[in-house]
């Protein structure tokens, strides 16, 4: 049994998320507060295992409690917002600021939206609870000099590298540490991050702006240039296609694969079938096992493959499925990233 505190000012949202949860036999609603200010002084007595979170709120807005919490006691969230829809730059911060999902809030039909969007609340709720929100915190405050170096081997054998990346919960906090630290003489670099349509576009943006890497969302026949991160669109999966000594990426529509539209392994396995043993792999946090088969085919085609540790993970669901696949060479942590990444640049430049 965990226990869920909602935080939201409409007594509607409030009740009608509290049925939801609590029907759940494994989930207990331990209070509703209609904003952080009163949610405080609830966790004073009974601290939640996951808060689900309004944005605008009166008093404390949400991104102030956010940002509050994740400094003082890190707790799993799950953004519940209007601004999910209307404002995707700031749905971005949330998460950024720690949230693990960020979920859409009508403002019309809020009641019925809810119940027939019950599923999603629940399962969001479920991931939360498996979090360790408390490696993300603590990422920010370690250094990016590490001492640790991976012997990479096989990635010294050619030239003309590409990256692939995987993530899913509490891959927006680490995809922007690694990123961040990434100098555009870096291999080129494509993305699949599980995250709804409305954000990756927002999501890219706001990366770019802090990156020395230029990061965008994907489109149809983007060729991967060196110093460049494509992120594939929400709802379209991404795929790598070779032409002559070129790599290019596809956007596809299409079903659900290994229960996402992107899929990484549908990324991975694109990778797999076109780049080989140019391609390197990397699968990050994130819940379920969306990535490990595909990284496996990845590792088979004599691509050298990666796996976020344990420790180092939000959530440490795909990379785990992957290690138990034997799909990756090394287990390393999220710091240990950028320099795997940078090493491929210093072996093209010698």
């Amino acid at each position: 049994m965990f226990k869920v505190l909602v935080i939201d000012d409409s007594a509607v949202v409030r009740q009608v998320v509290s049925d939801i949860l609590n029907k759940a036999p494994d989930i207990k609603v331990i209070g509703v507060a209609n904003d952080p200010i009163f949610a405080k002084a609830i966790m004073e007595k009974d601290w939640p295992d996951v808060i689900v979170l309004d944005i605008e709120m009166p008093r404390v807005d949400g991104l102030t409690f956010l940002r509050q919490l994740m400094q003082e006691r890190p707790t799993p969230v799950v953004v519940l917002s209007s601004l999910a829809q209307e404002g995707s730059a700031t749905a971005i911060e949330a998460l950024r600021l720690g949230a693990l999902h960020v979920l859409a809030k009508a403002k019309l039909g809020i009641k019925q939206q809810l119940l027939d969007d019950a599923s999603s609340l629940l399962a969001a709720v479920y991931s939360a609870a498996q979090a360790r929100v408390h490696a993300a915190h603590l990422i920010t405050s370690q250094s990016s000099d590490i001492a640790q170096q991976v012997n990479v081997g096989a990635m010294q054998q050619t030239t003309d590298k590409i990256v692939l990346i995987g993530a899913s919960a509490g891959g927006t906090q680490a995809l922007e540490y690694v990123l961040e630290r990434l100098h555009r003489t870096s291999p080129p670099i494509a993305i699949v991050q599980h995250m709804p349509e409305v954000f990756t576009e927002a999501f890219a943006k706001r990366l770019d702006q802090i990156c020395k890497i230029d990061v965008r969302e994907a489109k149809a026949n983007d060729r991967l240039l060196p110093g460049t991160a494509l992120i594939a669109p929400g709802g379209k999966h991404l795929t790598i296609k070779r032409s002559g000594a070129n790599y290019l990426v596809d956007v596809i529509a299409g079903p659900r694969v290994s229960r996402h539209c992107p899929s990484v392994d549908v990324l991975f396995r694109s990778g797999a079938q076109c780049a080989g043993a140019n391609a390197v792999g990397i699968i990050m946090t994130g819940m379920g096992d969306d990535g490990a088969r595909g990284l496996k085919e990845m590792r088979d085609s004599g691509a050298t493959c990666f796996a976020q540790d344990e420790a180092s993970c939000v959530v440490f669901g795909m990379p785990k499925e992957a290690i138990r696949l034997g799909a990756a060479n090394a287990v390393v942590s999220l710091q240990q990233i950028p320099g795997i990444i940078e090493n491929l640049t210093y072996t093209k430049s010698a």
